[in-house]
């Protein structure tokens, strides 16, 4: 039969498992908050794409600049509602220069939508509390349409 031998802890090393755990969950915890912060961050900036694209297809098959103008707003604007984006201020700016030019000359629209994201519940040392977020995309406009 063998006989089991009690190693006694000397007194520097009580704690240290303590110690260990803190360090241990503070990296996990951060880690889970770049993840959430990273996963926040793509997911809009893809939201904020599709509404820039169907804001600038709107304005491309409107008749003048006008229309267009308040198409791509409402669209865009709609857009962002319906896939639920969380911002806490957002913009679309439309380009209508392209109406200008003369029939049966290649022209094309573009929208820009901005969105700032708020970041302050994701707690990471140097992370911002917002992030302004923009996506811009263009859509031809019909070189014989009518006016």
């Amino acid at each position: 039969m063998r006989r089991v031998r009690w190693r006694v802890v000397e007194s520097g090393e009580r704690g240290s498992a303590a110690i260990e755990a803190v360090i241990g969950v503070t990296a996990f915890v951060m880690l889970g908050s770049m993840i959430i912060a990273g996963g926040r961050v793509a997911i809009t900036q893809q939201a904020i794409e599709a509404a820039a694209a169907q804001a600038a297809r709107e304005a491309s098959i409107a008749r003048d600049p006008g229309a267009a103008q308040a198409a791509a707003l409402s669209r865009g604007l709609a857009s962002l509602d319906n896939q639920e984006v969380p911002c806490t201020s957002r913009s679309v700016v439309v380009d209508t220069t392209g109406f200008a030019a003369p029939l049966g000359v290649p022209a094309e629209t573009e929208a820009t939508v901005t969105c700032v994201v708020d970041l302050s519940d994701v707690s990471l040392p140097g992370m911002p509390g917002s992030l302004t977020i923009t996506g811009t995309m263009s859509s031809p406009i019909d070189a014989y349409r009518e006016r």
